[in-house]
C-alpha cells in the first residue's frame, strides 16, 4: 500500500467513527438536554477559578519577632500610614467597620528571623475616619509618585464604597525572588 491510501483509510475510519458516535449520542439525548448539559459544564468551568487554593506561603509557618504595634516591625519597611494593629484590626485584617481596598502597593521587606526577603502587600482599610494612633512613614524602596505601584504616599481607597482612609494592613504575599 502506498502512503496516500493509508492516510485516506485513516481519515475514512475517523469520519465513520465520529459519524457513528454522533448518531448514537443523538438517539440517546435530545438537543435541549445536550444544550443544558453543555451550559452546566461551561458554567461549572467558569467558576473553577473561584475555588480556594492552597498557598505555598501559608502565613502560619512564617516565624516572626517584634511588636506589630510599632513602626519598626519588619513587615512595615515600606508602609506609609496608620497601623491597623493600633486601631482595632490585626496585621492582616481591617478593624470592624472598615473595608480593605482591592488596590494596594507592594514592598519587599527582610524578615530578621530567617534573613529572607518577602513581598508585602499594603492594603488601606477604608470607610472610617482616620485613626490617629501609630502613624508610620517608612519609605524603604519607595518610588516617586510617577511610579504609583510602589509609592506609599497615594491614597489607595479606590474600589471601595467609602474613600475615607482609616489604617493600613501588611499581608505577606510570599518569599521574594532572589533573581536580579
Amino acid at each position: 500500500m502506498n502512503k496516500k491510501s493509508i492516510v485516506d483509510q485513516t481519515y475514512y475510519w475517523i469520519d465513520q467513527t465520529a459519524k457513528q458516535q454522533t448518531l448514537k449520542l443523538a438517539r440517546l439525548i435530545s438537543r435541549r438536554n445536550f444544550l443544558s448539559r453543555l451550559g452546566m459544564m461551561l458554567a461549572g468551568a467558569a467558576t473553577l477559578p473561584l475555588l480556594p487554593v492552597s498557598r505555598s506561603f501559608a502565613q502560619e509557618t512564617l516565624q516572626e519577632i517584634g511588636d506589630p504595634q510599632t513602626c519598626e516591625y519588619w513587615r512595615y519597611c515600606a508602609l506609609g500610614g496608620t497601623l491597623c494593629t493600633c486601631c482595632g484590626g490585626t496585621i492582616t485584617s481591617c478593624p470592624p467597620g472598615a473595608e480593605p481596598s482591592p488596590i494596594s502597593w507592594v514592598g519587599t521587606c527582610r524578615n530578621p528571623v530567617d534573613d529572607r526577603n518577602y513581598l508585602i502587600s499594603y492594603n488601606d482599610c477604608c470607610g472610617k475616619s482616620v485613626c490617629q494612633r501609630c502613624g508610620c512613614h517608612n519609605s524603604e524602596r519607595d518610588k516617586p509618585v510617577y511610579f504609583p505601584s510602589n509609592a506609599d504616599s497615594i491614597l489607595w481607597c479606590f474600589g471601595t464604597e467609602h474613600r475615607t482612609y482609616h489604617c493600613t494592613v501588611a499581608v505577606v504575599l510570599g518569599e521574594a525572588s532572589s533573581k536580579g
